[in-house]
């Protein structure tokens, strides 16, 4: 198995097409077919069925896509160090974020990290982050913590508060109950938002039920509907506070209990980080921890 066999396997599995793939590694459709044929020789084993939408991997194809990405991202990351000169850093990385934290900090932060080491390319996605991460997708991510266990390693960045926002009416206190929170007229993200699930999981604890009226995906959604509709969304504080300039909206607190998401860096714990990478998660928390500020 060759080098350049793996690059082509990992290539048309994610592009889908002979077409795609010999696009992405620069090279005629045949010579990356012949490729992968010689591969499926030495395995014994199809990765790939022709369907009419293009190349469909099958369940081997799937396994070896899972066990080698990890492998040529390593070899990738490594190549491009020995390259670089001994105080140098540069490289290609890939961090994962949930899309409030991005909103609030990837501007600022990504603009510092270029500043500071404009020889290191970065890629910022969201997605399935925990997933990935395990799977050598991506190097890191910055996640809400999960109420499921998983088997990263965490380093904790953030409690971030989980507040009331909705209309300035006064029949509402400045700190109300949770099932006080509850019974009012509620906009909320989708059950598989990761902050649904937080929500819920309070909820389950102090035997209260939501009913929300809509359930929107983004939380900047959320905050327009509140204000335009006059309805409720208990968001993060930090989120919040990105649009503190609307006037007709007001920010209460919940007690009993005070309710708070955990946001965490996960990492793989026998991957070990490259030098821009640990140096590009720094710079992130550094400023998602200014966010409490």
């Amino acid at each position: 198995m060759e080098l350049r066999q793996i690059q082509y396997f990992i290539c048309l599995f994610e592009e889908g097409t002979v077409t795609g793939a010999a696009r992405r590694v620069n090279v005629v459709q045949p010579a990356l077919s012949a490729q992968i044929a010689k591969l499926e020789e030495e395995l014994g084993q199809k990765l790939f069925v022709r369907n009419p939408r293009g190349m469909e991997p099958t369940e081997a194809g799937r396994r070896m896509y899972q066990l080698y990405l990890p492998i040529l991202r390593d070899l990738t990351h490594a190549r491009e160090q020995m390259t670089l000169r001994r105080d140098e850093v540069g490289g290609e990385v890939a961090v994962g974020m949930i899309s409030s934290l991005a909103e609030s900090v990837l501007s600022e932060a990504l603009t510092e990290f270029a500043r500071r080491y404009p020889k290191v390319n970065v890629t910022v996605t969201n997605g399935p982050l925990l997933d990935w991460v395990a799977a050598g997708k991506i190097d890191a991510a910055i996640v809400d913590k999960p109420r499921r266990p998983f088997s990263l390693s965490v380093e904790p960045i953030l409690d971030d508060e989980l507040v009331l926002v909705g209309p300035d009416d006064p029949a509402v206190p400045d700190t109300l109950p949770l099932a006080a929170a509850a019974a009012l007229p509620l906009v909320f993200t989708p059950r598989e938002h990761n902050m649904r699930e937080i929500l819920e999981d309070y909820a389950r604890q102090e035997n209260v039920v939501f009913k929300p009226a809509f359930e929107i995906y983004s939380m900047t959604a959320l905050l327009n509907l509140a204000q335009d509709a006059g309805l409720y969304a208990i968001l993060p504080r930090t989120v919040v506070r990105r649009h503190a300039g609307r006037p007709s909206l007001r920010v209460r607190s919940i007690g009993a209990p005070a309710m708070f998401r955990q946001i965490i860096g996960v990492t793989h714990p026998r991957r070990p980080l490259t030098t821009a990478a640990a140096l590009l998660l720094e710079v992130l928390k550094r400023h998602i921890r200014g966010l409490s500020g």
